[in-house]
């Protein structure tokens, strides 16, 4: 769990895309409670959202796509998707060291020290 959790992390720093530890652990339990001890999952068990995570996870190279297919018996052809655990690049992302970039304030940021505070409050 600790490898694939820190598969997304990383991934998503390279991307300039920020997830917490937290988040990325959640991320990974969410991964593997589809895959439980497979490394293949099909398409069409995904609920829209759960596809979103997974079109991200692929993004980061954590999952990966593959098609198969058939012929049914009255002659059409139907295809399966699946996602599939890239377990080589789990690896390598989670070995990765990432440097943290510190923003430093400067006049760019300046402009909302002059905001009044009540600006921040919501409105109804």
């Amino acid at each position: 769990m600790y490898k694939l959790s820190s598969a997304i992390s990383k991934g998503l720093s390279l991307q300039n895309r920020r997830m917490s530890s937290d988040e990325a652990i959640d991320a990974a339990e969410h991964l593997i409670n589809f895959f439980g001890f497979n490394d293949r999952v099909i398409d069409n068990m995904l609920e829209p959202e759960d596809r979103d995570a997974f079109y991200t996870m692929e993004d980061i190279g954590v999952l990966q796509t593959e098609r198969e297919e058939t012929t049914l018996y009255d002659g059409r052809e139907w295809r399966i998707h699946y996602w599939i655990l890239n377990v080589n690049k789990i690896e390598i992302l989670s070995k990765f060291k990432v440097e943290e970039k510190l923003v430093e304030e400067s006049e760019n940021f300046e402009i909302y020290n002059q905001m009044p505070e009540d600006f921040w409050k919501p409105t109804q």
